[in-house]
């Protein structure tokens, strides 16, 4: 085993350590592309995030410049993450944006950005697609097998961090959820008279008649005091 593979899989148990440490998905994206940095021949990074949907947005970036190739790629719906999602390829590589034809007004204007390499790879969680990891060099070719390589064991890294950091937002999220309906049914209770079960379906009515997620309904009794405007008044 050479120094130098050995000094790599040291760089990578600490990114996996890292990762884990980060608060939430914002979070664990931001350290992968600082990571990308230092593991890859690439001078920017970027991570788009897919939705439920399937759709990418925003994620996480190193320089403006690939912000605004990303957003080049949600505006004309066409580059290498978007056909990375639309064909479920675990990898593209655009060697030199200048003349690159796949993607004709993508790749054009993103060189003119000054970004010449392009090397996007699949973030899959679970056999479904979280998101892509895009690589940009300065320089047109720059990216070699080792890189691809590289590439690779770091988008399973990210892949597995950020599916469990969107799981426990989810989870936290249900949780607060629960906390503010909790205080609103308590809120309810002691106003009007009611059990637990009436002051529930209270908070259910509301949200059907006003087309307000429950939890916002929750919310705004929680900090105001008051339900939604124009509701039906609360029958005991």
């Amino acid at each position: 085993m050479t120094e130098h593979t050995v000094e790599t899989a040291a760089a990578f148990a600490r990114l996996a350590l890292e990762l884990h440490q980060e608060d939430g998905v914002e979070e664990t994206i931001d350290a992968v592309a600082r990571f990308a940095l230092q593991a890859v021949n690439c001078t920017q990074a970027g991570i788009l995030l897919a939705g439920r949907s399937g759709r990418l947005d925003l994620g996480a970036t190193t320089d403006p410049a690939v912000e605004k190739a990303d957003l080049l790629q949600l505006e004309l719906g066409q580059g290498p993450a978007q056909a990375i999602v639309a064909d479920r390829e675990a990898v593209v590589v655009v060697p030199d944006l200048a003349t690159d034809d796949r993607w004709p007004l993508w790749s054009g204007a993103v060189a003119d950005l000054g970004l010449r390499t392009v090397l996007a790879v699949r973030l899959q969680a679970h056999d479904k697609t979280v998101g892509v990891l895009e690589l940009f060099n300065s320089e047109p070719f720059a990216f070699d097998d080792d890189d691809i390589a590289v590439a690779h064991i770091l988008a399973r890294h990210a892949s597995v961090a950020v599916g469990t950091a969107r799981q426990e937002e989810t989870l936290w999220q249900a949780i607060d959820a629960r906390k503010l309906i909790g205080q609103a049914q308590g809120i309810l209770m002691e106003r009007f008279g009611l059990d637990g079960d009436r002051a529930f379906a209270v908070l259910q009515r509301y949200s059907q008649d006003n087309n307000v997620k429950l939890r916002e309904v929750a919310r705004r009794l929680v900090d105001t005091g008051l339900l939604p405007k124009g509701s039906k008044p609360v029958q005991q």
